[in-house]
């Protein structure tokens, strides 16, 4: 089993850890512990350097997170230095706290759950169950969204069991409950006074890092699902 590190401290740039395993065949590692995300809930995963050699992609296989290698990997046993790609890193702990940002504000005032969503740095979409979206509306969203930038929250992270876990009322904001049965201990990411989920994802500290969140565009997926496009600028 992994250690993921950044699922508590995603400001975490440099780190060592152990190989436990190695496909020579592929060029992929996996360690005992490490910091870059595998990518996850729309979020895409890390990239960096592991020994100095490029991590050209992370993915978790069963308990284990892989890292992909654009070299030799090291051997079985030894240590290793891992750097991340801090400037992408953090690009999307901005995105995917912006988008939970605009989750918060759409289920507080309209109560639409999410029905899909995808990031890259600073900019993605997220799908709501809305019967109609209107330029007037969106227009609204934003100007919320980016009033609770400014409102300086701050982003905290904690671990439940997955039963005490459950009985927050409006954990899961997907029409769909992504979260895998055998999780027993559940990792709540908590923008305090607008919005508390299930998230495996990396986050900024205060919403205040964010920057501001532009509505680039906006359009129809079906009778009760709409899509917003969103943007994050300094």
């Amino acid at each position: 089993m992994t250690e993921l590190l950044c699922h508590s401290n995603a400001y975490l740039k440099e780190f060592e850890g152990t190989v436990t395993e190695v496909n020579a065949a592929e060029k992929t590692v996996a360690l005992d512990r490490t910091a870059f995300f595998p990518g996850g809930g729309g979020q895409p995963c890390d990239r960096g350097t592991l020994g100095g050699v490029p991590v050209l992609r992370v993915g978790r296989q069963g308990d284990a997170i892989w890292h992909w290698l654009d070299g030799e990997p090291p051997a079985r046993g030894a240590t290793v230095r891992g750097e991340i790609d801090w400037d992408l890193r953090y690009r999307l702990m901005r995105t995917h706290t912006a988008f939970h940002i605009l989750c918060g504000v759409v289920w507080r005032v309209w109560k639409a759950q999410v029905t899909g969503g995808n990031m890259e740095p600073l900019k993605g979409r997220m799908d709501f169950e809305f019967e109609t979206l209107t330029h007037d509306l969106v227009a609204e969203i934003e100007k919320r969204v980016n009033a609770e930038v400014a409102a300086a929250h701050e982003v905290t992270v904690r671990f439940l069991p997955r039963a005490e876990a459950f009985q927050i009322p409006d954990l899961i904001r997907t029409k769909v409950n992504l979260l895998p049965e055998g999780i027993q201990v559940v990792r709540i990411v908590e923008i305090h006074d607008l919005d508390l989920q299930a998230d495996g994802g990396t986050h900024v500290a205060n919403t205040r890092e964010v920057g501001t969140i532009r509505v680039v565009g906006y359009e129809s997926k079906g009778r009760i699902n709409k899509r917003i496009k969103l943007e994050i600028t300094d």
